[in-house]
């Protein structure tokens, strides 16, 4: 599958990622709620017993009953604010989804490269695994037959056994992140990363578009999780005023129908209630609500800090990465594999010692893996700025 394949199979069916939709589900649901009115209140008294006619359940046009309905309002703001507030938590949920997803996909990204660059590993240990092998079993044959010393077997030995424990490890990196990219896209089987050589050193060549101070301000701008603790200290500010609008008293109306008993008979009334205002009923939530948004300041000023800081080292960590890959020049990968043939080639034919050869090859090999981790190294710190940033960068 290619980068762009598992990037589609992600958004489809990345379980993470679909169950996280179902916050903003919820914080709709909050907003829906926040709009319902209270429900009006029927009220009904009916006679059990007329002790002057003696009987129960005296409701007839002689006898009596009452019926009420009232219906709560409420004043001072108080749904408006609750509104606007359940509003922003819904566009913090939304945030926080943007946030998850970009993570993930960064996740998958560095995940895809990683699985390029060790099985590049991989398929270079493979090559010298093979030819080193062979050499020994030629070498141990020899050995039985008393043509060459114990110590160049052991030294090939060694040689091999170096090789065998860097595939091991490299092997291991392969197979977790394989589950990884596996677990990200939903697959039900594994993936093999593909991309083709052309657009990898496409990939190795972009630049950035910005300088490092318009680097952090694009990083303020669009940081989707920067702008979410922007977003949450608005919310509690939205808090703050719902919670003083709480306060205020509400007013009860109603109205009322009495058969017998009031100052009339079938007497029609209307009928107003309201608490008495004596002290704030909603004090501490108040006081909460604004130590709150002292709170969630401080950690937005932490976040801002932080991106910036982030954002500054991970240009630089880039930068630096990039700029060691570059002072090898293309010629010298091409000459470390000139020198690799002509070695082998030279220690077929009794040219090279098996000292020279073996202290080469151990050489050769570090030199390859650096190479190639450098180049993985390199992928990574612009995913990593990519993610900071989050809009694009590099050309």
């Amino acid at each position: 599958m290619s980068l762009s394949d598992c990037e589609e199979a992600f958004q489809k069916n990345n379980l993470q990622l679909l169950a996280a939709q179902y916050n903003i589900s919820e914080a709709e649901a909050d907003v829906i709620q926040a709009k319902i009115w209270d429900l009006p209140n029927l009220s009904v008294e009916l006679n059990a017993f007329d002790p002057e006619n003696n009987k129960v359940l005296h409701i007839g046009s002689t006898g009596a009953k009452e019926f009420g309905i009232d219906q709560l309002l409420v004043l001072g703001g108080k749904r408006k604010n609750e509104i606007a507030f359940a509003k922003s938590n819904k566009e913090i949920a939304e945030l926080q989804f943007k946030g998850l997803i970009i993570d993930l996909r960064t996740q998958l990204r560095n995940t895809f490269y990683s699985i390029i660059f060790d099985e590049k590993k991989e398929d270079n240990i493979n090559l010298q695994l093979k030819y080193i092998t062979n050499l020994l079993n030629a070498y141990e044959n020899q050995n039985k037959k008393g043509n060459v010393s114990l110590k160049d077997v052991v030294r090939l030995q060694s040689l091999v056994i170096g090789l065998q424990s860097d595939k091991t490890e490299v092997t291991n990196n392969i197979i977790q992140q394989k589950q990884t990219l596996k677990l990200l896209t939903g697959s039900q089987t594994e993936i093999q990363p593909s991309i083709s050589e052309e657009e990898l050193e496409q990939l190795f060549n972009r630049q950035p578009l910005t300088n490092m101070e318009e680097l952090q301000q694009k990083a303020l701008d669009n940081n989707t999780n920067y702008l979410t603790f922007i977003k949450i200290t608005q919310s509690s500010q939205l808090n703050l005023k719902w919670q003083k609008s709480l306060n205020t008293p509400d007013l009860t109306v109603g109205a009322r129908y009495t058969q017998r008993g009031a100052a009339f008979d079938n007497q029609v009334a209307v009928s107003f209630g309201i608490p008495i205002p004596l002290w704030k009923k909603n004090k501490g939530n108040e006081m909460k609500a604004e130590y709150q948004i002292e709170e969630n300041k401080k950690d937005e000023a932490r976040q801002k800090e932080e991106l910036l800081s982030q954002v500054n080292s991970t240009y630089k960590i880039w930068d630096n990465q990039y700029q060691q890959y570059y002072t090898l020049q293309p010629h010298d990968f091409k000459n470390m594999d000139l020198v690799f043939n002509g070695i082998v080639s030279n220690f077929q034919k009794g040219n090279v010692s098996l000292i020279d050869f073996t202290d080469f090859m151990e050489s050769y090999k570090q030199s390859v893996l650096h190479i190639y981790e450098m180049k993985k190294q390199i992928m990574l710190s612009a995913e990593q700025l990519n993610q900071l940033v989050q809009t694009k960068i590099f050309y």
